[in-house]
């Protein structure tokens, strides 16, 4: 068997021990919490930083094993939580959205390439599907366990507070990646 079809068939050991990496990024991320008015947490930005150091395909794989983890009980998510009643909950929306954030960097750069421009239009891209699939999924949750709220006042609670910060993540996840990936070798 020679190394191409190798490739094709699996990931590398280096190419999980990667993942893991990444999978972990994402988790110890998760529980820096900077407190503003809105709290937020780092999330976003290894999200962002391991779809760009790692390429679409190990990023997303990263991230689908970050939510696993949390889902089977393992306390990743945000405040050191975790289960499913998180994932289910008013704002698992927005960390299963990760996994479409995933999906549309991986679809773009697979087909675009990596040029700078094409990763900060995937990520954005990938940000605004992440926050319509999110805000959508709080929607729904909170009218069934609260009261039903309009778009905008969803908007003002979930999204327009986070926009600045997340794009401000989105350009030092990338700028890092950029200047990390040919030392680490992660491409």
């Amino acid at each position: 068997m020679n190394n191409t079809t190798a490739k094709t068939k699996g990931f590398r050991t280096v190419d999980l021990a990667h993942m893991a990496l990444g999978t972990v990024l994402i988790a110890v991320c998760s529980w820096i919490s900077i407190p503003t008015s809105v709290p937020f947490t780092m999330q976003t930005f290894a999200v962002f930083f391991v779809l760009s150091a790692l390429g679409g395909k190990r990023g997303t794989t990263s991230i689908i094993a970050y939510i696993l983890l949390g889902v089977a009980g393992v306390p990743v998510f945000a405040q050191f939580t975790s289960g499913i009643g998180i994932l289910l909950g008013n704002t698992g929306g927005y960390i299963a959205g990760f996994i479409f954030t995933g999906l549309i960097y991986w679809m773009i750069t697979e087909f675009s390439g990596k040029k700078l421009r094409t990763e900060i239009f995937a990520l954005v891209t990938g940000l605004i599907v992440l926050y319509a699939f999110g805000t959508a999924w709080f929607m729904i949750v909170y009218a069934r366990t609260s009261a039903p709220a309009g778009l905008a006042t969803v908007l003002s609670w979930c999204v327009i507070p986070f926009v600045i910060p997340d794009l401000i993540k989105l350009g030092l996840a990338l700028t890092l990646s950029r200047r990390l990936s040919p030392v680490l070798r992660l491409q």
